[in-house]
């Protein structure tokens, strides 16, 4: 097929699609998939050969978010039945992310819901940052912590912060009928501000929720203008108790066709299947592994995840192997960018010599709170305000069916007395 020939090409030379390109990615058939997997995996090896980077999530402080983002548990007013607590001491945080460095986890990512940090939570989670590299040397931390005010950044980077994460969720024509509490002009700042202060910048989106393929275009190409090093792509969990709880709009075949597009877009960053997966993808999980460099292992920040030893088993059979701690994640020319910035005290590497964004690109206004519940971030209640139809349920048909059954309320680890699932 000429156009994932051209794909192809393009991510191996850091070339932006057209947007044409990009939407037709979306656009194409089952029948074609095959193919569209094969040609995102060209790309993906490129840059991360046949490795998997495993990161840890752990929870704070869950829920009693002040924000109202439609998609997230943790949102104020939330009827979902999620655990509620307050901060975890920096010892127990320490604790449970020890859980995931020993089963095989490369980052822990600290996520803390609400708004974004007082000028002692960020205190609070550079302690925990410290206690949390002190037990496991080597290891990458990424705070998650809403929205940033000036200098916040820097001193989460003075903590031994790695890295920021700050979705942009969705794109900036839907983004006020998914939140009303913040903009998404709040959350570009927010990405902006870690990149200033030289650290690595994680930003995504959330796939399900309504959104046209335009809109998923959108942000996805909003992404790449912002340079983000990481990408994480979540698939809506659906949760009962919240205004989204019945847009069951994802098939196996579209979370496919969304995570190559991205791949195709932002080919030398680190691509991770995150929130929804076990929900969406089910049983093609391993063939997204040929497009997505990166995943979580085990439970989330208010559901579980499947098994941490069936994740690394996924990764084994699927041909993969799971990124050690003494490798570096990614590509040299965006990891020699991201260093000089962090030797610098700040300034987000240019497209030229990052690789992901130009003057070609379209621009990116904006980004806010939080991430979605179940990778990064709380935010708070929403009206109820849903985006348009989705895209897919016109051209293909009935959306997936419904599986409740595959939404499970996390209750162990973070918060509880139980283990948790690594």
């Amino acid at each position: 097929m000429d156009l994932l020939n051209t794909l192809v090409e393009k991510g191996l030379r850091r070339e932006l699609p057209t947007r044409e390109e990009a939407l037709a990615v979306l656009a194409t058939s089952d029948d074609e998939l095959l193919d569209v997997v094969a040609a995102a995996g060209k790309v993906r090896r490129q840059w991360f050969g046949r490795r998997v980077k495993l990161n840890y999530l752990v929870n704070l402080k869950s829920g009693l978010c002040p924000e109202d983002c439609s998609y997230c548990s943790q949102r104020l007013g939330s009827k979902a039945e999620i655990l509620k607590y307050t901060w975890l001491k920096p010892d127990e945080a320490s604790q449970a992310a020890a859980a995931g460095v020993a089963g095989g986890a490369k980052r822990v990512c600290l996520v803390a819901s609400g708004r974004g940090p007082t000028d002692r939570d960020v205190e609070r989670v550079g302690k925990t940052i410290e206690a949390i590299k002190e037990q496991n040397e080597g290891v990458e931390v990424c705070a998650c912590l809403g929205l940033l005010s000036d200098g916040q950044a820097e001193r989460l980077r003075d903590a031994g912060a790695d890295a920021y994460n700050h979705n942009l969720n969705t794109s900036e024509a839907t983004y006020g009928g998914i939140t009303k509490t913040h903009t998404y002009a709040d959350r570009v700042d927010t990405v902006q501000k870690a990149h200033a202060a030289g650290l690595s910048a994680c930003s995504g989106l959330i796939a399900g929720m309504g959104e046209t393929d335009e809109d998923l275009v959108d942000v996805v190409y909003a992404l790449r203008e912002l340079d983000s090093d990481s990408v994480p792509v979540n698939f809506l969990i659906p949760f009962e108790g919240t205004p989204l709880a019945k847009e069951w709009n994802l098939t196996p075949q579209r979370c496919l066709r969304i995570l190559a597009m991205v791949r195709f877009v932002c080919p030398d960053v680190e691509v991770r299947i995150a929130g929804g997966r076990e929900v969406h993808l089910r049983s093609m999980q391993p063939l997204a592994l040929n497009i997505a460099n990166s995943i979580f292992l085990g439970d989330y920040l208010t559901s579980e995840g499947q098994a941490g030893q069936a994740d690394l088993d996924m990764i084994a059979d699927a041909g993969f192997e799971v990124e050690g701690a003494g490798t570096t994640t990614l590509p040299k020319h965006r990891a020699d960018a991201l260093a000089a910035a962090g030797a610098a005290g700040g300034g987000c590497g240019s497209s030229a010599s990052a690789g992901c964004g130009s003057a070609e690109d379209a621009a990116a206004e904006g980004a806010g709170c939080g991430s979605h519940a179940e990778a990064g971030g709380g935010c708070g209640p929403c009206g109820g305000h849903a985006v348009p139809a989705p895209a897919e349920a016109e051209a293909e048909g009935a959306p997936n069916q419904a599986r409740t059954d595959l939404v499970a309320v996390r209750r162990r680890g973070a918060g509880t007395d139980l283990a948790p699932n690594a």
